[in-house]
């Protein structure tokens, strides 16, 4: 069953390549949606596909190498079934 969430992180996310990590997670678990900086320092993250395959991307995000999430705030949202790939904004 496919999901949607919306992430938002805080800590040491920008500058350290969180959103390309981000992208080429989401690519290798087949998931969709998009990643983006946001101007008070935290970085946003609306992702869906199967709960596990999520998990998998978050897991790879959270042991990227430079990336320290302090905090991660979700929500669910409604799937939307025209998004076909994971794209990084501004």
């Amino acid at each position: 069953m496919k999901i949607r969430e919306r992430y938002v992180f805080s800590g040491y996310v920008q500058g350290v390549g969180f959103r390309f990590r981000a992208y080429h997670a989401a690519n290798l678990m087949g998931l969709t949606g998009w990643v983006r900086n946001e101007y008070d320092g935290s970085v946003t993250m609306e992702i869906q596909g199967k709960r596990d395959d999520i998990n998998s991307a978050l897991d790879i995000i959270r042991d990227s190498r430079f990336i320290d999430i302090e905090n991660c705030e979700s929500e669910r949202l409604p799937v939307d079934p025209d998004e076909s790939s994971f794209q990084v904004l501004g």
